[in-house]
């Protein structure tokens, strides 16, 4: 409902609504929200709805080693033409992110598989809260008689 109730067109509410949600796929952890104001701002479109829907995003955590899974395998399949080979999460620490290679195995194929699912999901998104919106704005408040 605050999306709703934001000071601004319909166009950039639902705009900044599908930024946050296309970086809420990403498997960019810690800049998630950064980005998303940030490239928001870039596309003049609502900052705060952003921020709201890629925090929203959160609420599929308990399912993201699942879709990131998704993602690598698509990724990864995008990138050779092939399917991944058995690896091991748990053997990846958090100092092994810093190494590139990593990164390469890893990180890389699961930001394009994101892709895959980040840029419908932000379309359909962008479309129900443009009709969402323009629909709430259009029937107004509530008239009372009396």
């Amino acid at each position: 409902m605050t999306l709703m109730t934001i000071a601004d067109t319909p166009h950039s509410i639902a705009l900044g609504s599908a930024i946050g949600i296309f970086f809420g796929f990403t498997p960019l952890w810690t800049m998630k929200t950064l980005l998303s104001i940030g490239v928001a701002w870039v596309f003049k479109s609502n900052k705060v709805a952003a921020a709201i829907a890629v925090t929203l995003h959160d609420i599929i955590l308990p399912l993201m080693p699942a879709i990131f899974w998704w993602e690598y395998k698509v990724g990864y399949y995008a990138l050779h033409g092939a399917q991944p080979r058995r690896i091991r999460i748990g053997h990846v620490t958090i100092w092994d992110y810093l190494h590139s290679d990593v990164f390469v195995r890893l990180i890389w194929p699961t930001l394009v598989g994101s892709l895959f699912l980040a840029i419908p999901s932000a379309i359909a998104t962008y479309l129900v809260m443009r009709m969402l919106v323009s629909r709430a704005r259009s029937e107004g408040p509530p008239v009372r008689t009396s």
